[in-house]
């Protein structure tokens, strides 16, 4: 954008001080790269009219500057951008079930797409998959009572849609590198896209796995829950951690089986119902125990070859989900209200999330050969909430708190996402959800 770009204000009032905003934020405008040039329209939003007419002015002003700032802003540097163009894919998979069973199955479901169909499209319908059967069992077991003894259960109907599409995510998650290669467009950005998208997913397949046995006298309590999600969480991270420190991505054998395991006991649910689960299936070993269990074996894998020499570098991308797990364990023990049984679900996805965010950024430094950030920021709005929760708040006021933080996090994660892709885009002149090139004017 240049600088002659026009600003159009509608601040209430006409005058100087007008004008000294238009070409205030004209000023700074220019200095910023935006992906699609145009017109910048300066207006004020509908939330300005619950200040002051006096304040009107300057709160217009700043919300202008923060959608300025925000859809100009690049979180990839042109450091990282450089590594990028040097990035070549290097993985191991030593899963029996993967090789022998899955890969095949990829490969012939992988030519039922058409060749012009964009792999990135592949990957964002399964996270789709994913996010769907999370708010669709949130709709029929919001507070994860619906499978303990005495309460309405969710229907048998849904456990079969539930597993179906679930299976068919983790399919979708499977062909679309295949697809990449066949169309002959693999980019780093798809690989990006689809981990980046599967850091998220963490948090929506655990926490919808958690109604087969939910809370409660058979179930497993929200604290267990939430401890679980962290062994899933941590053991994602540490394949990118192995990645940024070694070059190499280990790919780890529970996904693969706790996918087609997951998605088997979902349709075995319908058709025996959530009461099979109350009874041990061994001795005095419980179903709950087994999917704890299986939660907690995940792989481990060490290797002596480091790229980083310090044992502080080679620990740093542990350091903001490390914080992350003091900070959101410190407003459990220390909430007034109990908050995690009042809002377990909305809880689990503000952790997911914020972890989901600092994953990303992990990985963006790992494919990049770049350092990476030793915390996120998205942990300071954390960390002062939990400060204040410290001191005692009213029951509504931590509600208030949690629910904002969440959407925050939430919005911060999306626009995070939006732009790098948005950047790498640009960077690789393709577009990301189209195998057609952009025009080269």
């Amino acid at each position: 954008m240049g600088g002659g770009t026009a600003c159009a204000c509608a601040l209430g009032g006409r005058g100087g001080a007008e004008a000294a905003t238009r070409a205030r934020w004209a000023e700074r405008a220019s200095s910023i790269s935006f992906a699609s040039p145009g017109p910048l329209i300066l207006t004020q939003p509908v939330w300005c009219s619950w200040f002051p007419a006096s304040s009107r002015r300057v709160a217009a002003e700043w919300a202008f500057g923060v959608r300025v700032v925000m859809a100009g802003y690049e979180y990839v540097s042109p450091e990282q951008l450089a590594g990028f163009d040097k990035y070549k894919y290097s993985a191991v998979d030593t899963n029996p079930l993967s090789l022998y069973i899955m890969h095949p199955f990829w490969n012939t479901v992988v030519k039922v797409f058409p060749t012009w169909l964009a792999p990135n499209l592949i990957t964002f319908s399964g996270f789709l998959l994913v996010v769907f059967n999370f708010l669709f069992m949130a709709y029929f077991d919001p507070d994860f009572y619906a499978s303990a003894p005495g309460h309405k259960h969710v229907p048998d109907w849904v456990w079969i849609v539930v597993g179906i599409l679930n299976f068919i995510a983790y399919t979708l998650d499977g062909v679309d590198g295949k697809q990449a290669r066949r169309t002959n467009s693999s980019t780093p950005l798809g690989e990006l896209f689809d981990h980046g998208l599967d850091s998220w997913s963490c948090v929506y397949f655990v926490v919808t796995v958690y109604s087969i046995f939910g809370r409660g006298s058979s179930g497993v309590s929200v604290f267990v829950l939430y401890l679980l999600l962290w062994v899933v969480l941590f053991s994602f991270i540490l394949s990118h951690w192995e990645k940024y420190n070694t070059g190499i991505l280990f790919l780890p054998w529970g996904y693969d089986i706790s996918q087609v395991t997951i998605s088997f006991v979902y349709i075995v649910t319908a058709i025996v119902g959530v009461e099979a689960w109350y009874e041990p299936f061994l001795f005095n070993f419980l179903y709950r125990d087994l999917f704890t269990t299986m939660i907690i074996g995940k792989k481990s894998y060490k290797n002596n070859t480091l790229k980083h020499n310090s044992v502080y570098e080679v620990l740093v991308p542990f350091f903001s989900p490390c914080l992350l797990f003091v900070l959101s364990t410190a407003w459990i023990l220390r909430s007034p209200s109990d908050i995690l049984e009042r809002h377990p679900r909305v809880f689990y996805f503000m952790v997911g999330t914020a972890f989901a965010n600092s994953t990303c950024q992990l990985i963006v430094c790992q494919m990049s050969s770049t350092r990476c950030p030793t915390l996120n920021w998205l942990l300071l709005p954390l960390f002062l909430v939990v400060m204040v929760i410290n001191l005692g708040v009213a029951s509504y006021i931590e509600n208030i708190l949690l629910f904002t933080l969440t959407t925050a996090f939430t919005l911060a994660h999306i626009h995070y996402g939006v732009r790098v892709v948005k950047q790498l885009s640009s960077h690789f002149q393709i577009y990301p959800f189209s195998l057609r090139k952009p025009n080269s004017d």
